[in-house]
């Protein structure tokens, strides 16, 4: 199997802490038009604020008025410890690095640059760059064309099923982080590599490239 040349990763979940301050966004975004529970706002997560916020509400001017209310409430979320520690090798290796994320690209580029780690990305898909999201594997190609590296040689980094099925189709090896979560096994069995923890998936990928073929 080639070496990892290039690694491409996911955001929310993967390299910051953002689910709990996203939940409560949404919940306290959404409460004019719908008091859902985090059990059934959880179908409607990683795409793009606004598409979920139509879907929900079926009301585009609500809509609107709910990403308003979200953008001022959601704080920025922190990075996992050990993040920007990998990122950081990773890139003085010379290994290329890219974000392919649910998120719109203001919000995402604010979190990169908030929390120091915008510089060591080649390029960065977000969830308005293209009509497709998450599972289509239509955003992780264009990172690859972007790094112009062929999948066989990418290895792809994220927390969700919609992560693991989207790498799968794309022929990209892909790190699952579980959060100590089940997964079932038709779906698990997708992934290159399963780790319990963000911190069990940055061991994984800061180990030599030889290690990672």
């Amino acid at each position: 199997m080639p070496a990892a040349n290039a690694f491409i990763f996911d955001l929310d979940g993967t390299l910051v802490d953002s689910m709990p301050s996203v939940i409560a966004g949404y919940l306290h975004a959404l409460a004019p038009w719908r008091k859902l529970t985090e059990a059934e706002l959880h179908p409607y997560l990683g795409a793009p604020p606004l598409k979920t916020m139509l879907e929900i509400t079926g009301d585009p001017a609500a809509a609107l008025e709910a990403v308003r209310r979200f953008a001022a409430f959601a704080p920025c979320p922190a990075l996992f410890p050990g993040a920007a520690n990998l990122l950081e090798t990773l890139h003085a290796n010379g290994r290329p690095l890219a974000l392919w994320t649910g998120r719109d690209r203001a919000a995402s580029v604010e979190i990169l640059r908030k929390r120091g780690i915008e510089k060591y990305f080649a390029t960065i898909v977000c969830g308005d760059d293209l009509p497709t999201h998450k599972p289509d594997p239509e955003g992780l190609r264009l990172a690859l064309q972007k790094l112009n590296v062929p999948a066989a040689e990418a290895v792809f980094t994220g927390d969700s099923d919609v992560d693991l099925m989207a790498g799968a189709e794309a022929g990209v090896r892909t790190v699952l982080v579980t959060h100590e979560k089940r997964f079932p096994a038709e779906l698990a069995a997708k992934a290159w590599r399963l780790a319990a923890t963000p911190a069990a998936a940055y061991a994984l990928l800061a180990a030599p490239p030889e290690g990672a073929a």
